[in-house]
């Protein structure tokens, strides 16, 4: 993990962490109630019990806000991770009636707080870009030393 990352994945990984941790004791209506919000937007959920419903996602969150608090695990793959948890959230926001202004993208006052779910689809891609970009630039330079070496080798075994 790049030092530069702590920040944004201790900020993000924490959140997510306590969101999910929270869910693992939802009572029943709050089981319900996330599981039709996220069943309006996604009807393959209509299938999963409210409870079964709630508790996968709580182990989902808690993943995911484990793996962005660990430093082992790479940016790239954390970051990943993370926009494509954001970007279910904004499934949400795209899908569910009512989060959005009629005729328009910006949010109405009940799609705020999904809405303001960009910032973890920004947050991931630059966890996972720079931490992509920062492993090919790490590997080239291993491989432009290896072919300086070989060439090096091959140079000393000439005969002239």
């Amino acid at each position: 993990m790049n030092l530069t990352h702590a920040p944004l994945r201790a900020a993000t990984g924490a959140f997510i962490l306590n969101s999910g941790l929270t869910k693992l004791g939802a009572d029943a209506e709050t089981a319900k109630n996330l599981h039709g919000f996220a069943s309006t937007a996604y009807p393959k959920f209509q299938s999963i019990e409210p409870g079964q419903f709630t508790k996968m996602l709580a182990v989902g969150e808690i993943a995911l806000g484990s793996a962005l608090l660990t430093p082992k695990v790479p940016s790239a793959v954390a970051g990943t991770a993370l926009a494509g948890f954001g970007a279910g959230l904004l499934g949400l926001y795209l899908k569910v009636p009512g989060l959005r202004q009629p005729g328009s993208i910006r949010p109405s006052e009940d799609g705020v707080p999904i809405a303001k779910d960009v910032w973890l689809v920004g947050a991931g891609a630059t966890l996972a870009l720079q931490g992509f970009f920062n492993g090919a630039r790490r590997a080239g330079k291993r491989a432009a030393k290896k072919v300086g070496s070989a060439a090096e080798n091959a140079q000393d075994a000439l005969p002239f």
